[in-house]
């Protein structure tokens, strides 16, 4: 793994919170089955989570960018708050069919 002190050339390579963010977004717009893109978002989520915490203390020294660590903590709130939504939706809703 590429840490968030590496050179300006590798920099984009390391801040990848948005990438972890937007692909547990993006997960429910490309998959109809929710019940499996539940359980692969959530925790792509929370790794965008993490990362944007990691990116947006590395971005006080200047080693990282302060905008790209903010949208990668909304987009992974996001994906997040739709997986735990959907999940609670379905722990509360027990007589609906899981589709096949």
């Amino acid at each position: 793994m590429i840490s968030v002190g590496t050179p300006d050339e590798t920099r984009e390579k390391a801040e990848l919170a948005v990438w972890f963010g937007g692909a547990s977004l993006a997960c429910w717009f490309c998959c109809p089955f929710w019940i499996l893109v539940s359980f692969v978002s959530l925790p792509m989520a929370l790794v965008g989570l993490v990362r944007a915490c990691v990116e947006y203390h590395a971005s006080k020294s200047g080693r990282a960018n302060r905008t790209r660590a903010v949208v990668g903590a909304g987009l992974s709130l996001l994906g997040a708050a739709a997986a735990i939504t959907y999940m609670i939706f379905l722990a509360s809703h027990p007589d609906l069919p899981v589709q096949d």
